[in-house]
């Protein structure tokens, strides 16, 4: 067998004994990190869409995205608009917390207009005929240095005519 090295205690350095390497350390070292993993898959962290619905006599508008969000996370948000009448002139105003903090890297389909209105990103989709359903999608990607809770609602209008507002709140983690 060979010579135990200058500075080694095999009590300490090999069998673990001594100061700091009690077993209820590692035990709720593991615990913790086990914990944080089962929060993870319970969704209280965010990622998962769910669905926000409102309606009126003139249309619907849907909205599928996560409202609980992680910095960094890459997620889309679907539009749906049933239209029970002509819009002749549909638009999507959403609020400043759509964009606040977080890049936005596709809108598909592209609406025919995209503006602004006191920090509101404005989507003007242009005819939706009675009868007929319309799918927006935007993909959008949380800055990691973007924590907090903001207000991120939609309205519908017709023109300039409101038709369905959906008030959502956002919950960002780091």
């Amino acid at each position: 067998m060979a010579d135990i090295p200058e500075g080694i205690v095999l009590a300490r350095n090999r069998d673990l004994k001594g100061p700091g390497f009690g077993i209820i350390w590692r035990r709720v070292v593991v615990a913790l990190v086990t914990l944080f993993v089962l929060l993870g898959l319970l969704n209280v962290f965010g990622q998962r869409p769910s669905t926000t619905h409102a309606a009126t006599s003139d249309a619907s508008l849907e909205l599928y995205a996560p409202a609980r969000l992680r910095s960094g996370l890459l997620y889309e948000a679907r539009f749906t608009i049933r239209a029970f009448r002509d819009l002749d002139h549909a638009r999507l105003s959403l609020s400043p917390g759509w964009s606040e903090g977080m890049q936005m890297n596709t809108i598909e389909p592209s609406p025919v207009d995209e503006t602004s209105d006191d920090g509101r990103i404005v989507l003007s989709l242009g005819k939706i005929p009675a009868g007929h359903l319309y799918r927006l999608f935007l993909q959008f990607q949380t800055n990691p240095t973007n924590v907090g809770r903001r207000s991120a609602n939609t309205v519908l209008y017709d023109g300039t005519t409101p038709l369905i507002v959906i008030h959502r709140t956002v919950t960002i983690f780091p």
